[in-house]
């Protein structure tokens, strides 16, 4: 009979101790698991760090149509800044000529011209600026602040470029209204304290005028932008 006990008690004991490494086997797995959903989770954070994805345009009304752009901005930017609307008006143009699908386009050095020929266009009827340019679209950028510093401080850089884009669709039934609006507003550097000796007055404007520019000009075409847009 002791020997009938002895053998249920092993048997006991062997269950416990199968039980116990099927315990142990288990949460290695369940570990292991976790070291490999938390690996994956880095390589993809990883990878989006150094990445783009796909951002679809917010306004397609370009495509197959002649279009023109208006770079426009008050006394005080453009005193402070000389050449700067001409800049963005070749700049914005020549992009979406590259990138929008546009039929046709005014090119900016005839844009320039018509705009310095005719000084109170602002007071006229978009459709009708439209009609004298022959296009169907007319794109208004205003740009709404240009600075490199804030002001009263100009030995740290705090620079930031803002713009209105509207659309005018002069074969549409209101020709005159902006069918399409947006803001954006763009800053460089990303840190604070930095100053002179770190980057020049002119860097600091180029890469505010790039940043707006791609702002501005995104919004008509599908583009690639970083998961982790800086700008």
């Amino acid at each position: 009979m002791s020997v009938v006990i002895a053998h249920r008690n092993t048997s006991r004991a062997l269950a416990r101790r199968t039980l116990a490494s099927l315990g142990l086997a288990c949460a290695l797995c369940v570990g292991a698991g976790c070291e490999i959903a938390g690996l994956a989770s880095v390589m993809v954070e990883s990878y989006k760090r150094s990445s783009t994805r796909l951002v679809p345009a917010e306004y397609r009304g370009l495509e197959g149509k002649n279009f023109a752009v208006i770079v426009s901005a008050d006394r005080v930017i453009q005193s402070d800044n000389p050449n700067l609307v001409s800049r963005m008006q070749v700049a914005i143009s020549e992009r979406l000529r590259e990138h929008a699908g546009g039929a046709g386009y005014v090119p900016p050095d005839i844009m320039l011209a018509y705009l310095g020929a005719n000084p109170r266009w602002a007071a006229k009827p978009f459709g009708d600026i439209a009609e004298e340019l022959g296009v169907e679209r007319l794109i208004i950028v205003e740009l709404l602040d240009f600075r490199l510093h804030e002001p009263g401080n100009p030995h740290i850089w705090n620079g930031a470029a803002a713009a209105t884009v509207g659309v005018i669709e002069a074969d549409g039934p209101l020709p005159d209204e902006f069918l399409f609006r947006s803001q954006q507003r763009v800053m460089f550097p990303d840190g604070d304290g930095y100053g002179p000796l770190d980057f020049s007055a002119s860097f600091v404007s180029m890469r505010l005028q790039t940043r707006l520019l791609d702002r501005v000009t995104w919004l008509f075409y599908d583009h690639q932008e970083p998961y982790y847009p800086s700008y």
